[in-house]
């Protein structure tokens, strides 16, 4: 059997997870998991099948039956394509507020370690190298100065025509990191065996290379 190889990216809001994880999942010719995309797909069976997720019994029952994977990077949602059905507003809502359930992180948690289980994977979130995937062979945290990333996501709404206050994207940014850091469930935190990379003066062929050189050292 093919050695599995596990690359758990955490790390906090703006520091470039998912760009790098892509990036890094395409180089070693792995599969990338959008977490994300699961609590869209988890989102948008509640919408499908009218459940509400207040509902105990009723959200259940809906989780017992759904399965939420990922083919050649693609979320599939019990067993169809559905990625071209989960970035609308409606799904967005959905998610966001389906998302704090505990039910349905435990649901999704239990998936992706199933996915860790059976296949190679690079996967990024807040908690994935401190529960999800514990056993991971390799564990990133990236990082990045709240101003950094407050200019970055400045310079991308820039990008969109939407002109905004640096200052207060950096503040924003900075109570989303408490929040996350200080959340009942799971809280954002750097695995003990983490590596961590500063983004904040990088490129990202840069970032890249040194997560390779550490995936490389920790799977030698």
């Amino acid at each position: 059997m093919e050695k599995l190889i596990r690359v758990a990216i955490d790390g906090p809001a703006g520091a470039g997870k998912s760009t790098m994880a892509k990036l890094l999942a395409k180089e070693m010719g792995i599969e990338y998991i959008d977490t994300g995309a699961m609590y869209r797909a988890i989102a948008l069976k509640l919408i499908r099948t009218g459940t509400d997720y207040s509902d105990p019994e009723a959200l259940d029952a809906v989780l017992k039956t759904t399965d939420v994977d990922f083919s050649d990077g693609k979320v599939m949602l019990d067993g169809e394509p559905a990625e071209a059905y989960i970035r609308t507003p409606e799904v967005s809502e959905m998610a966001s507020a389906s998302s704090a359930v505990l039910a349905v992180r435990e649901k999704l948690v239990a998936l992706q370690r199933a996915m860790g289980q059976r296949k190679s994977v690079v996967m990024d979130g807040r908690d994935i190298g401190t529960n999800v995937l514990k056993d991971a062979e390799c564990k990133i945290y990236l990082d990045a100065s709240p101003r950094v990333r407050a200019e970055r996501r400045a310079k991308e709404l820039a990008a969109k025509g939407l002109p905004c206050d640096v200052d207060a994207v950096e503040e924003d940014i900075r109570q989303r990191d408490y929040r996350d850091m200080h959340r009942e469930h799971n809280p954002l935190a750097k695995a003990d065996d983490a590596a961590v990379i500063d983004s904040s003066y990088l490129t990202i062929p840069q970032v890249v290379e040194v997560m390779r050189a550490v995936i490389e050292e920790k799977t030698r």
